[in-house]
């Protein structure tokens, strides 16, 4: 007897192909039969009466590295349609990490990954220090999702070179020790090695993450070890200082693909894009399987001034860093330091988030009643109004708030059209959900379900097999996981079933369910009708059932 069985479904392989309307019978975790008018010998059935059913998503870009430690549903990506989760991007993992480095690490992912250090405090469970033991440990968790994870470069430089990781370039004997690791962890099943150089990535009190501290030859050195075994994908997110043509070096010396974040259109630079995947396409045309990561949402983000994430990223803001209470209110109202931000932001950049569009920044949520008309008003509207500079109205606004005013804004990918062609570049791969990270910022967890609809069936920028291909067999492919990201007979029953004139994503709440009660913002799968990995139903219309089982697998097996 099966397990289960869903008939009359319009099934999307994963491969791009036209949907064919069927049936699909899963036995013991995995698919096994496809056809018409399968026997309804299963334990429950299920009549999908035209819904669509395709492979679950891979989400190739999370940073629930810590969060699975509390919460092994990783909220709320099963119920949007994810069954697989890449954890350690950009390197920021919290293993391999002795104890003496815990709150080091931790303090890091507050600043770099707009987390809050108290959450992390009291969520994070430390029962492991080696990547190892932290991979063993995931394994007899248990997670909602399946997960694969890179072993982190900012991680691996802690392990070996402690206070001095962020500090300066790693020696010789140094980069030996960190490659060794690196091998280690690749033979317990890591992915791959990820790693960043952005500037916007910065550490506790504004220093450098400590990966933006590596030179290019321990880049290299680390590629290779992580290819000894003739495996392994490497990820970046690129600062300007890394060109496309050193990774395409590294991706030639490794024989391995390489993996490029994060590829986000800026509408005050609109070519530095496009001319990055230009150079990933004559890579590929040289044999080289570089691939580009962009994203199918506008970078929309939620902030104070007490944690304004978009603006930490600008070099004239690092005095900010790592000030609170009344010298970061003192430093604020510094004429010096608003002059020095608007000259940076009057200078223009391919690498940072925000670029001074403030007709993108508006207020969502003002702390007194004497400030309510301001809401929902851009910093450009009121600034003509008021006859001042926009840095000026939005600072002396949360100064006058004690830096309680939330404020919104629209970073990066907002030109619908450029945005078009980032989706359908044949050498991009959609993903930059960010889940785990930027809680209280913004929750782009739906990436997946706001492809479908918006850009698939709205727009009509791709076809929805195209799109569901995006989503499931090409990552599928990059990992070396043969056995999902198909419906085919014989592979995992990973799938999500929904409704293709409906399907999407909702628009962001607050919710208070981190550890002590701490805030996130939240976000509903609309027209998501079953989710189930590995056999098992984890979401359903309602979305995360309550009594889910933790049917996913921590892969540490790929095929190549």
């Amino acid at each position: 007897m099966d397990d289960l069985l869903i008939r009359g479904a319009t099934l999307h392989d994963g491969t791009g192909a036209a949907p064919r309307r069927g049936d699909l019978a899963v036995k013991d975790g995995r698919i096994r039969a496809i056809g018409d008018g399968l026997t309804a010998d299963a334990r429950q059935v299920i009549d999908a009466d035209g819904l669509a059913l395709m492979p679950g998503i891979i989400d190739t870009h999370t940073h629930f590295d810590a969060q699975i430690t509390w919460d092994p549903y990783v909220r709320p990506s099963p119920a949007l349609g994810v069954t697989t989760a890449v954890i350690g991007n950009c390197g920021f993992t919290i293993a391999p990490c002795r104890p003496a480095d815990r709150e080091r690490t931790m303090r890091n992912l507050t600043q770099v990954e707009g987390m809050s250090f108290d959450v992390l405090s009291r969520g994070i469970q430390w029962n492991f220090e080696t990547f190892a033991e932290y991979l063993a440990w995931l394994r007899g968790r248990g997670a909602a999702v399946n997960v694969i994870a890179y072993v982190g470069h900012s991680s691996l430089r802690t392990w070996v070179m402690g206070d001095q990781a962020n500090l300066r370039a790693a020696n010789a004997d140094e980069i030996a020790r960190m490659a060794a690791v690196v091998r280690e962890a690749m033979s317990v099943g890591a992915v791959g090695l990820a790693s960043s150089t952005s500037p916007a990535h910065n550490g506790d009190g504004g220093v450098p993450m400590p990966s933006r501290l590596a030179s290019d030859e321990e880049h290299l050195a680390l590629i290779e070890a992580m290819a000894a075994g003739g495996r392994g994908v490497y990820m970046v997110t690129k600062g300007a200082q890394m060109p496309v043509s050193l990774l395409e070096t590294m991706s030639a010396r490794s024989g391995r693909p390489v993996m490029i974040a994060a590829l986000l259109h800026n509408s005050t630079n609109p070519g530095a894009v496009f001319a990055d995947l230009d150079a990933i396409s004559a890579a590929n045309e040289r044999g080289r399987r570089l691939l580009g990561q962009v994203s199918c949402c506008p970078l929309t983000m939620e902030y104070t001034l007490a944690s304004p994430y978009p603006v930490e990223g600008l070099a004239s803001w690092q005095p900010a860093l790592g000030l609170r209470g009344d010298a970061l209110k003192a430093l604020l109202r510094d004429p010096a330091f608003r002059r020095n931000v608007r000259d940076e932001l009057a200078r223009p950049s391919t690498f940072r988030l925000f670029n001074g569009e403030w007709q993108k920044v508006h207020v969502v949520q003002v702390a007194h009643e004497r400030n309510r008309a301001l809401e929902q008003r851009s910093m450009a509207d009121l600034a003509a109004e008021q006859h001042k500079d926009p840095l000026d109205v939005m600072l002396d606004l949360a100064l006058d708030e004690d830096l309680e005013t939330i404020f919104t804004a629209q970073l990066l990918n907002s030109d619908e059209a450029e945005v078009a062609r980032l989706l359908t570049h044949p050498h991009s791969i959609v993903s930059l959900s960010d889940a785990g990270a930027h809680l209280t910022f913004f929750n782009d967890a739906g990436f997946g379900l706001h492809l479908m609809g918006h850009w698939a069936r709205d727009r009509g920028v791709m076809t929805l097999p195209e799109a569901i291909r995006k989503l499931t067999s090409q990552a599928a492919d990059l990992f070396g996981l043969p056995d999902r990201g198909r419906l085919r007979e014989g592979n995992a029953a990973d799938l999500l079933l929904f409704d293709p004139a409906t399907v999407g994503r909702s628009a962001s709440r607050r919710v208070f369910d981190l550890p002590g009660g701490a805030p996130r913002l939240h976000t509903d799968g609309l027209g998501v009708h079953g989710v189930w990995v590995n056999g098992e139903l984890v979401a359903d219309a309602n979305g995360l059932r309550g009594n889910a089982a933790l049917a996913g697998k921590l892969i540490t097996e790929f095929a190549h």
